[in-house]
């Protein structure tokens, strides 16, 4: 299961993590995901979403349908 938004499309970002001497390793800066479910009114159904924190503020600002009408012509989501 990859860790990507499904409505922003968000990834995982690669950083270093820099030590008190400055020294520098590889790390992963994951996404804050959240698996929900929310209720589709046009189409009278729920949807399981894999979401990031951003994408909670998007479909709260826009509209679920809105939202995954977005995703869906950005490539993010199959509907």
């Amino acid at each position: 299961m990859s860790k990507i938004c499904q409505i922003t499309g968000k990834k995982a970002m690669v950083g270093n993590n820099v030590s008190h001497s400055n020294r520098k390793t590889k790390r992963k800066f994951d996404v804050n995901l959240f698996v929900k479910k929310f209720y589709w009114v046009e189409q009278d159904c729920w949807v399981d979403l894999k979401v990031s924190a951003n994408g909670l503020r998007t479909i709260n600002k826009i509209g679920l349908n809105a939202a995954l009408k977005n995703a869906a012509e950005k490539g993010y989501l199959n509907l």
